[in-house]
């Protein structure tokens, strides 16, 4: 505090802090009592475990971050001041969700907005009464009619908003949310906001900061957090929690519904759990050397002469992976060559290119259902145009070389060799244009001086593609494989909506998004959906950081 500060001042800032001080101390009985109403007298104890766990935790963290606050006020430091910030502001953050929850706020905008539209009309009025209000402003030289022209449109305003307010039912719904308020449950939480906001006020209050000796750079730090946190609370609430609870949820037997039993790593044993036999040859019955109770026949094999079956206790998991990493390896290439060389054509300055680039980027940007559903069309055995066209062209090189190659019926989502291929192509088609400009913003950042220079020294077409665009492409191209790799190994919807049953024919188009998705929605075995998830997560992480550390060694960021 300023030397010249007023004893008065002091005294009352004094108050205030002693004042949180005590908030704080008793929000961290009120957390202890809590916590034991929660763990000796069973309160909430209709709630789901993990609910239950969650609450506790929160509880300990609140109450620990309080008391801790009111010790550091105590003793009058920065640290308590900080620490009483963040908590207040959680709890009024929290509070106030609570608050519009148990009000019924959030259905209450849902009614609403099936209201609004009965009443949107009568706001042409409240546009009139402002219209009639500016044109008040033209009569500056005489002041009773500026004025009767403001009055008017105020009035007329404020009229049809009245209007517009019981027409969309606004106005019972605030009369509702006083009923509901005076609930005392309802209260007490609007109590518990209003004295969260109370207690931020007095400790961010100027006078109060520099007391507890706070410098600038605490004051900065404090401002840019607060202006992040409903992103960081987002963050938390809506990507880390349930990161950390899917986690959980694969420690589980939990099958949405409520059951849900710990059984720790089971469900990761049973992903992994293989078995190798040998077999007395090829064509051995796979239940005379495993136990077909447990193991599915998953590959057999040989080497040097000797036969070996390899047995999974899921083997549909197995079989999804491959087709996972299959559909990736051929994807990713088909989908970033042809986009390169487009954006190499594209990138040039003839008349007409904007269009173009337009046309290409378009399947980027549709809908992955209708692209899905068209691509069903053209794939159709019997009308689809893709068979149509290999036919005439058949025809035509029958015509020219008198041979007698048959007319195309290739059943492309129906054949086990065909399927996955077809799939491949169309999300290559779509992934394609988006990858185009994502090179071309590569391209254009290019220096034009290099091709220049090199072109004066004598270098070619392909030899100023090689030296110079390859090389400065390769931050662009990093990304770009990254982005597309991700994307292909969490391939699901063109295999869901075009293939029918998902996954068929067989197995050859299961991937391991579509396989999670039948364990933990159609199975509803949640639990051990949420570790086949974990497992993709590890998969994806890897090929991720495989290819991060691959760009590294060949100088992508030393450009």
């Amino acid at each position: 505090m300023h030397k010249d500060a007023e004893p008065k001042d002091v005294k009352r800032i004094e108050n205030i802090i002693n004042i949180v001080t005590g908030w704080h101390f008793f929000l961290s009985l009120a957390g202890i009592i809590l916590l034991f109403f929660i763990i000796f007298k069973q309160l909430f104890s209709d709630l789901p475990s993990w609910l239950m766990f969650i609450g506790t935790i929160s509880t300990i963290f609140f109450a620990v971050a309080s008391f801790f606050a009111g010790y550091q006020l105590i003793k009058r430091t920065r640290v308590g001041r900080t620490t009483s910030l963040v908590v207040n502001y959680l709890g009024f953050v929290f509070s106030f969700i609570a608050l519009l929850q148990v009000l019924g706020v959030f259905l209450g905008v849902d009614a609403l907005a099936k209201t609004f539209g009965s009443g949107i009309g009568w706001l042409a009025g409240v546009f009139a009464g402002y219209l009639i209000h500016a044109a008040g402003d033209q009569f500056h030289f005489r002041i009773n009619i500026e004025e009767m022209f403001h009055k008017t449109g105020k009035y007329i305003a404020v009229v049809f908003f009245t209007i517009f307010l019981f027409r969309v039912g606004l106005v019972q719904a605030l009369i509702f949310l006083g009923k509901r308020l005076i609930i005392p449950s309802n209260l007490i939480i609007a109590i518990l906001v209003v004295l969260f906001g109370i207690a931020i006020w007095l400790m961010w209050r100027e006078e109060t900061g520099i007391y507890l000796h706070r410098n600038n750079a605490q004051t900065e730090a404090l401002e840019g957090y607060l202006f992040l946190s409903p992103n960081l609370l987002g963050f938390l609430i809506f990507f880390a929690f349930p990161l950390v609870f899917s986690f959980y949820i694969s420690l589980t037997d939990w099958d949405a519904f409520g059951n849900s039993n710990f059984i720790g790593l089971a469900n990761y044993f049973t992903i992994f759990k293989l078995n190798l036999k040998p077999l007395a040859s090829a064509t051995q019955n796979f239940i005379q050397v495993m136990d077909g109770s447990v193991y599915s026949e998953l590959l057999r094999f040989n080497v040097f002469g000797k036969y070996y079956v390899l047995g999974a206790a899921d083997a549909r998991f197995w079989i999804s992976l491959r087709n996972t990493l299959v559909f990736c390896v051929v994807t990713v290439p088909l989908s970033a060559t042809p986009a390169l060389l487009l954006a190499n054509i594209l990138n040039s300055k003839i008349p007409g290119m904007k269009i173009y680039r337009a046309i290409y980027f378009l399947p980027s940007i549709a809908a992955v259902v209708g692209i899905s559903l068209i691509w069903q069309w053209l794939y159709n055995a019997t009308i689809g145009y893709i068979n149509y066209f290999i036919t005439l062209g058949l025809q035509f090189i029958n015509s020219i070389f008198a041979t007698s190659y048959p007319i195309a019926q290739i059943r492309w989502l129906s054949e086990s060799r065909t399927a996955l291929l077809a799939i491949i192509i169309v999300s290559a088609w779509q992934t394609m244009g988006f990858n185009t400009v994502l090179f071309m913003a590569g391209l254009q950042n290019i220096p034009k001086e290099l091709y220049e220079a090199a072109t004066v020294d004598g270098a070619g077409k392909w030899a100023r593609f090689w030296k110079i665009t390859l090389p400065l492409l390769a931050p662009t191209t990093f990304f770009v494989i990254t982005t597309t790799t991700i994307q292909a190994l969490q391939v699901f919807e063109q295999v869901f909506i075009m293939t029918n049953p998902p996954g068929s024919p067989g197995t050859s188009t299961l991937t391991i998004v579509l396989y999670l998705y039948q364990n933990g929605f159609q199975r509803f075995q949640q639990g051990y959906g949420a570790a086949i998830a974990w497992v993709l997560f590890i998969v994806i992480f890897a090929v991720t950081l495989i290819q991060f550390r691959s760009q590294r060694r060949t100088g992508a960021y030393d450009v």
